[in-house]
């Protein structure tokens, strides 16, 4: 015992001594990592986690406190109750759900604008038709000539038949003119019946049909101005009745073109005289004037109507007679007559058409 710690005693001596004169021996040190190499660090310390261990990024080098830094590679699965895979399509159905309601927003300011401009211009239509018939109307009472009262009502009486031969001859212009006035309600009633209806303002046509036997187009822009697309439906059975029934005759439709074309060729067969005479009196008569407008306000509306008439039918290979449409009661009469009929179309047509119709 006394040798062994003698021995220890001179040893810690020998060190002492030594340590005043000499240097210590130089022993290597581990250089502490940066932070950039403590990040780069990072995946392998977190595959050691995977493998069960947990590491403390920087285990290599003394450890000081607020260092330590638990990573998890981004192959292992999330949180416990997470599915990335249901939680992806989650997000993309909300991401869908989003433009389906950007794109609903877009659909109403913009498709229900478009709807909202088709309502405008039906009643931009209607606004500017009513105008045009106040316009007349005024144009009529207020404005149209009216030098020849007294022969206004003799011309109406004779034109009537209400007074006998008296040795006046009546202008072979206004006699023609007079007589397809007469036709021209007929001519709307087939056009308007059944194709003219109107299903959504519940207005009937019929009443101005009868009152454009006395009143022509003034009687009938009233109902332009409210009428209201597209048609009711219509069966086979209300085609087999009055007045449909008459009005989709082919007799009837010959012979009103037959007739009017004869009036006409009449009136263009006047001497020039009777031109002359008949431009006289539509200066001074307030009767022929207003007669003659009434003319030309039916000539001008007809074309339409025969077009819708045509696009109701679905009938495409009549589209070359539109421009026939224009020429003054005999355009919409010639289509009367070669129009399909609806009793026509209705065979043609199977069930499911006609109730997808």
């Amino acid at each position: 015992m006394l040798s062994s710690s003698s021995a220890a005693a001179a040893a810690a001596v020998v060190l002492t001594t030594t340590s005043g004169r000499a240097p210590l021996l130089h022993l290597p040190r581990t250089p502490r990592p940066t932070t950039a190499a403590r990040i780069a660090a990072a995946p392998d310390s977190c595959r050691a986690r995977a493998g069960g261990a947990p590491l403390l990024l920087g285990s290599a080098v003394p450890r000081r406190r607020g260092w330590a830094l638990v990573c998890r590679d981004s192959s292992l699965p999330g949180p416990p109750g997470v599915d990335p895979v249901a939680e992806e399509e989650e997000n993309r159905k909300k991401t869908e759900a989003v433009a389906a309601a950007a794109a609903a927003r877009i659909a109403s300011s913009g498709g229900g604008g478009g709807g909202g401009g088709g309502s405008l211009s039906d009643w931009t239509t209607s606004v500017l038709i009513f105008g045009i018939w106040a316009g007349l109307m005024y144009y009529i009472f207020q404005l149209a000539p009216n030098q020849t009262p007294y022969r206004d009502t003799y011309f109406l009486q004779k034109l009537c038949n209400l007074k006998g031969d008296d040795g006046f001859r009546m202008n072979d212009v206004l006699v023609p003119l007079w007589y397809i006035m007469g036709l021209w309600p007929l001519v709307y009633s087939m056009l308007l019946l059944p194709t003219g209806r109107s299903s959504k303002s519940k207005i009937p046509v019929w009443p101005f049909l009868i009152l454009s036997c006395i009143g022509g187009a003034y009687a009938l822009i009233p109902y332009f101005v409210l009428w209201k697309p597209p048609p009711p439906p219509i069966d086979e059975e209300e085609i087999g009745q009055w007045p449909l029934k008459f009005l989709e005759s082919k007799l009837t439709a010959g012979v009103t073109f037959a007739v009017g074309l004869g009036l006409i060729v009449y009136a263009a067969k006047a001497g020039g005289e009777d031109w002359q005479e008949f431009i006289r009196y539509f200066r001074e008569s307030k009767l022929i004037h207003i007669t003659c407008l009434d003319f030309c306000l039916l000539s001008a509306f007809s074309p339409f109507w025969v077009y819708n008439d045509l696009t109701a039918r679905r009938w495409k290979n009549g589209s070359w007679l539109l421009p026939l449409a224009l020429i003054p009661f005999v355009g919409p009469s010639l289509y009367l007559l070669l129009r399909p009929s609806l009793s026509s179309l209705l065979a043609a047509t199977g069930p499911s058409d006609d109730k997808t119709q």
